[in-house]
């Protein structure tokens, strides 16, 4: 095992934390899949949501499954995957296979743009745990109507992958849809190394078995209650930190993809942000300096080697109070080491890591606002009035959100994004946050609504000209005609709810992000 975490605070909070989780033996008994470690309240829930812990197996089976369909659909000249799904559906493939498509946006230029693909050369993998979730069975139905459009049967061009008994399993089974039933005792953020990951990374021609074999050879490693287990040192520094130091800068430092950033996010921020505490992720790009903010911890991520690097405020030992964290490992080993030390950070922390109590409260949001009167782009705010309003939420708040309901893959938009998370950075002086919708509200939305309260966003809401209808589907439950108007009422719905939290929320609806987000530079 190459794996190696470094930089923690050797420090009386460290030692004590690292204590807890030895004499607990917490790693044992998280392997022996001890339900009762998290408590009594906790114990139902985790009871069904261990079976991560002995993935080996059970990979095994669906490698072998995944890659003699990967096969057959070769033969017959299929070379395009696309992927449907949300959070723990989506965010482990798109880590692991950079060749896959991930749909997990309902903004109407990036659905319409992932169904005028050619069809022909076209797989869709329609992932989903629960079978329900309103936006991956949207793209179900807009799939089957596209492939019935195309003169192809969609049986044989969509694949399922979900637990059994979901409404998902029953529907493929009798369309005669190809089905990978998951392990369903596995919860969907901490699913990357069971069919949720496995079966779209194999289908997109990614070495997946590398990744299950790096992380089965950490394992022993991960079990034992040994205080050199780096799994419970990871764990120990990050809760060590808290309360104040409740925000973690991930930095991606070579060798891995950066998008296993938004993986860790939604691990860790989905699993401890509730009950008004939480470990919030804050994913950056390569080469972008340290927010230095008391609530901020830091921490590099490479692939391999010594992790000590010089620390992200200057100090090269590694070892002073404000150098940072390093993890050093594969990608395996890095799936598996993060999902055992937010384990281990829950029991910390005094939380239970497998529920998520405010995400459906977004849900229930979203179905209510849906019928409201259209967004008029005419109204919009001025710049000028937004970059006023987030200077007065600044102050009252420990980190902004950026929350932005546009097309990702338009043109420059990521980097238009990423200049104006530095900029309020900068003049803001404020840790920032940033995601995709409806993306993060499968990930960090748990967090921003159910961790600590001081806390500002600002809701970017692109305004598409050209809508697209959300064809009938006996699985869809969507509720709404378009995803425009879907995608307007999950924003509108998450907001209704952070404000009802008491979160200053800033909401921009615009025809125009672009043009919106540089005059905002402007006016900042």
């Amino acid at each position: 095992m190459t794996i190696t975490v470094t930089g923690e605070r050797q420090d009386e909070a460290f030692a004590n934390a690292l204590a807890s989780l030895l004499d607990a033996r917490f790693a044992s008994r998280l392997f022996a899949q001890d339900a009762t470690l998290w408590g009594e309240a906790a114990a139902a829930e985790a009871a069904v949501r261990l079976g991560w812990t002995d993935f080996a197996e059970n990979a095994r089976e669906v490698l072998g499954a995944a890659g003699r369909l990967a096969d057959e659909f070769r033969a017959a000249g299929i070379d395009r995957f696309v992927l449907c799904g949300m959070g723990g559906s989506s965010l482990a493939p798109l880590v692991i296979a950079p060749d896959l498509t991930v749909l997990d946006s309902t903004h109407p230029a990036t659905v319409r743009a992932a169904l005028t693909g050619d069809l022909s050369r076209t797989v869709v993998i329609v992932s989903s745990k629960s079978g329900g979730t309103v936006e991956t069975l949207s793209h179900l139905a807009a799939f089957e109507s596209a492939f019935i459009g195309a003169g192809i049967a969609p049986d044989t061009r969509i694949v399922f992958v979900t637990d059994p008994e979901s409404q998902l399993a029953e529907a493929g089974h009798a369309q005669g849809n190809r089905v990978f039933l998951a392990d369903p005792c596995v919860g969907g953020r901490f699913s990357a190394l069971t069919a949720f990951g496995i079966v779209p990374s194999v289908l997109a021609g990614a070495n997946v078995s590398q990744v299950v074999a790096d992380a089965a050879a950490a394992r022993p490693a991960f079990v034992s209650d040994a205080a050199e287990n780096p799994s419970l040192r990871l764990a120990a520094a990050l809760a060590a930190g808290l309360p104040e130091r409740f925000l973690l800068e991930l930095h991606p430092d070579g060798g891995l993809p950066a998008e296993l950033g938004l993986w860790i996010e939604q691990l860790v921020a989905e699993s401890t942000g509730k009950d008004g505490r939480g470990v919030l992720p804050i994913a950056l790009p390569e080469n972008v300096a340290a927010t230095a903010a008391a609530s901020v911890e830091t921490l590099r991520y490479r692939a391999q080697g010594d992790p000590a690097v010089p620390g992200l405020h200057g100090d090269a030992s590694g070892t002073s109070p404000r150098s940072g964290l390093a993890v050093a490992g594969s990608l395996g080993e890095q799936m598996l080491l993060w999902q055992v030390a937010t384990a281990a950070l829950g029991f910390l922390m005094g939380v239970d890591p497998f529920n998520q109590p405010d995400v459906e409260a977004a849900k229930i949001a979203s179905r209510a606002s849906q019928g409201d009167d259209e967004a008029d782009s005419s109204s919009a705010p001025r710049a000028a009035d937004v970059a006023a309003e987030l200077r007065r939420a600044a102050p009252g708040a420990e980190y902004l959100s950026i929350q932005a309901y546009v097309d990702p893959n338009e043109p420059g938009m990521d980097a238009l994004l990423e200049e104006l998370r530095a900029t309020l950075s900068a003049r803001l002086e404020t840790p920032i946050a940033f995601g995709y919708g409806p993306r993060y509200l499968h990930s960090t939305g748990q967090l921003h609504k159910g961790g600590p309260a001081q806390a500002a966003f600002l809701q970017l809401i692109g305004l598409a000209p050209r809508d697209v209808a959300i064809p009938a589907s006996e699985q869809d439950n969507a509720g709404s005609q378009t995803f425009g108007e879907l995608l307007l009422s999950q924003a509108r719905g998450d907001a209704s709810v952070l404000r009802d939290r008491g979160r200053a929320v800033v909401t921009v609806e615009t025809a125009d992000v672009t043009a919106f987000v540089r005059e905002l530079l402007t006016a900042i």
